[in-house]
Formats: C-alpha cells, structure tokens, sequence
C-alpha cells in the first residue's frame, strides 16, 4: 500500500495544531510558507521548478513568500492548510505520484513543523512497520548522494538494519570542507528509521539519534550536517 496518503494526512494535522506564524526547521519559512511550498510544488509546476533548477530558485521562493504571507491570516491559513490536506489538484501530474515522490517530502516536512522549536520539541512518531520499511528503501536510494561530503565514514543502523552510506575518504579524497580529512575513520548513526531519515536530510538538530565514533571524526560529521 501507498504510505505518502498517511504522511499528508499526518503533515496536514501538523500545521493546524502548529496555527500560522509557527517556526518550522526549514529556515526562513514559518508554518503558513510550508504550506505554501507544498501547495506550489504539487499545483504550480512551473512556479515549483526552482526546487529542481537553481536559476529559477529565487523566483520560487518568492512565490513561497508571496502565498504563505497571504495565508497568515487565521481564515487564509485554515484554507491553505486544507489544499495540503486535499492533495495536488486532479490536472496536476503530482496526483499520480506514489511514495518514491511523494513520502519523503512529506514525511521530513511533517517534523520540519512537529520540531520547529527545536529538539525536544516532539517525541518521534511510532511509524507502522510497513511505513518504516518504505522510508528504510527511500534511505538506501537517498544515502549515498546525502552523505557525499561527509569527510568520514557513515553508516546507518536503525538496530536491525544496517547501510554503509559513506566509506572513509582515501588520503588526498577531497570533499570540499578545506579541512584535513581523519581517514580511515567510520561514524555510527543509530535511531529509528525516522530519525535516521532527517539526520541523512540536514536535520540533524533535531534527529533523535546517537552518533559514535572517535570524537574528531564525529565532530567533523555534525561540522558537515550542520552547514
């Protein structure tokens, strides 16, 4: 079964127990502009086409601005708020999207609002075994390219599952950080797969999850996560 109808229903929930003007993790966005993101990604294709083309970026994020600024109002907000509850409109090619689209976009903007304040904020959701195999095969496919700079090792563990995301840079291995890299070194992320999830999608702040292994090499991991 499809699990994204789960997570929009979950996302949608978030945003009306959050109200406008709610801090989320992505930055520069309150409550009303992730929802305004959603519904452009899913409605408008070519105002969401800055998600995947850098050019055209800052034309959608002011599209984002523009729409989210106009639903900060309690009756503007409840409307957007429905449009992400309702799913893309029946013309939109996202109507056919399945969980390879759609679950992870949903799932980690669904903790971008639970986790606004920050960590602590909200527990991790008990996730159904079937969602958690679903987001355990969108991380297999995803890690690799979201640990790419990663100056040391990772792997990933949700405690029965473990994936190699990254393997310890080769001496002279460049990854961009302008720092020496500690070679040979590995990092061990364990969390649920959630959890897992949102450490592999830059929101480690708010990951519930432990990292181990020598202190410089975890160090220099979070230096990377946190930029």
């Amino acid at each position: 079964m499809p699990w994204h109808p789960l997570e929009r229903t979950a996302l949608a929930d978030a945003l009306s127990a959050a109200g406008p003007g709610a801090p989320t993790r992505c930055e520069g966005w309150r409550s009303e502009h992730l929802a305004a993101h959603i519904v452009r990604r899913e409605g408008s294709p070519g105002s969401a086409a800055g998600i995947v083309v850098p050019w055209l970026a800052a034309r959608t994020e002011r599209d984002v601005q523009k729409l989210g600024d106009r639903a900060a109002t309690p009756d503007g907000y409840a409307a957007i708020v429905e449009r992400v509850r309702s799913g893309p409109p029946p013309a939109s090619p996202m109507r056919w999207a399945g969980d390879a689209v759609q679950l992870v976009e949903l799932f980690v903007h669904t903790e971008d609002v639970r986790r606004g304040a920050g960590r602590g904020s909200a527990l991790p959701r008990t996730l159904p075994p079937g969602e958690q195999d679903a987001l355990w095969a969108a991380l297999r496919r995803s890690a690799r390219l979201a640990y790419r700079d990663s100056p040391v090792g990772v792997v990933l563990t949700d405690g029965s599952r473990t994936l190699r995301a990254r393997r310890p840079p080769r001496e002279g291995d460049s990854t961009g950080t302008g720092r020496d890299l500690p070679t040979g070194r590995d990092v061990v992320v364990r969390g649920q797969v959630g959890e897992l999830l949102l450490h592999a999608f830059g929101r480690s702040a708010v990951a519930e999850v432990t990292v181990e292994g020598p202190r410089d090499a975890v160090a220099a991991l979070e230096r990377v996560r946190r930029s």
